[in-house]
């Protein structure tokens, strides 16, 4: 059983819109790492974040074959100590540092991750403002789709699909997290926000195929299901690589109004997180309280 969530309080989220992410992985990670720092001065009218997000497979180039060159082994267990001095991933020292330095929570996007026992997995990780990897998050559904004459891809290939559902709290708020296809399967979504989660936040990189058509939708769908803020973090746009990522990073709040988006170029996106807005949804459209679990199944009682 889930424990009660913090209260819900006002703060300031920042979408890393990442690019130039290249295969030297190196250079990534200091650019990631430049943009964070970027992202915690804040926007045009001062408003220091206290969340920044990276995006999917930040630190690599997005491709099935890609994968096992990447992969870093974390060796996080939930529940554990973990010294990440002693990690062998070269991503979740940087990262952690970063966060310690900033001061702010870290969502690092996603990283190929290699478990101990060799499996591969596509892997988000979660960093408090004193640099502590809290939380990791292993992509539950795998991107396997065959559009024909558009796109191919399968994740599976060289991924294995994570097999729990994760949040973190922080002093604010309950954060839910998924990664990109995850979007698609609304009990994911829908088990965090029956657990307390007032915001859900999920890295991604949808395509130029799937972009247009369902970006947007699937984000505001996931808030409106929830009355809950919901957000996805992409990478940039570079035509000059085999995938071709959507960008559009964005906000949407529980009305399923989009509060913040950008459009396909290196960007970062601020916004505010209003607990006024999720109350007033909530006690204006209840759903919450109005579902009929004598008719159809709590997906949330399975965790």
């Amino acid at each position: 059983m889930s424990t009660l969530p913090p209260t819900f309080k006002p703060f300031n989220l920042a979408l890393v819109q990442l690019g130039q992410i290249t295969a030297d992985k190196s250079a990534n990670l200091q650019h990631a790492r430049d943009m964070i720092l970027k992202a915690a001065q804040g926007s045009a009218n001062d408003e220091k974040p206290d969340v920044i997000v990276l995006p999917e497979c930040f630190n690599s180039p997005y491709g099935h074959v890609h994968f096992p060159v990447y992969a870093e082994t974390i060796g996080f267990e939930p529940g554990k100590q973990f010294e990440t001095g002693k990690t062998e991933s070269e991503s979740v020292k940087v990262l952690s540092e970063t966060a310690k330095e900033t001061g702010i929570w870290l969502i690092g996007g996603t990283i190929p991750e290699r478990a101990i026992d060799g499996k591969l997995y596509n892997t988000a990780v979660v960093f408090s403002p004193e640099g502590e990897l809290v939380a990791t998050h292993r992509k539950v559904h795998l991107f396997d789709i065959d559009i024909p004459g558009k796109i191919k891809f399968k994740e599976s290939e060289t991924l294995t699909g994570g097999s729990s559902n994760t949040w973190f709290d922080t002093p604010f708020a309950r954060i839910g997290l998924g990664i990109c296809y995850d979007v698609r399967f609304p009990e994911l979504a829908a088990i965090s926000a029956r657990n307390g989660c007032q915001v859900c936040i999920y890295p991604g990189a949808f395509n130029t195929t799937t972009g247009p058509l369902h970006w947007e939708l699937l984000q505001r769908a996931r808030a409106i299901d929830n009355e809950i803020y919901f957000a996805m973090c992409s990478p940039a746009r570079d035509v000059t690589a085999p995938y071709h990522a959507w960008g559009h990073s964005m906000v949407v709040n529980p009305m399923g109004e989009v509060i913040a988006e950008t459009e396909h170029d290196e960007d970062i996106v601020y916004a505010h997180i209003d607990p006024e807005t999720f109350a007033q949804t909530r006690a204006g459209i209840p759903v919450t309280t109005q579902r009929r679990f004598d008719v159809y199944p709590d997906v949330s009682k399975n965790e």
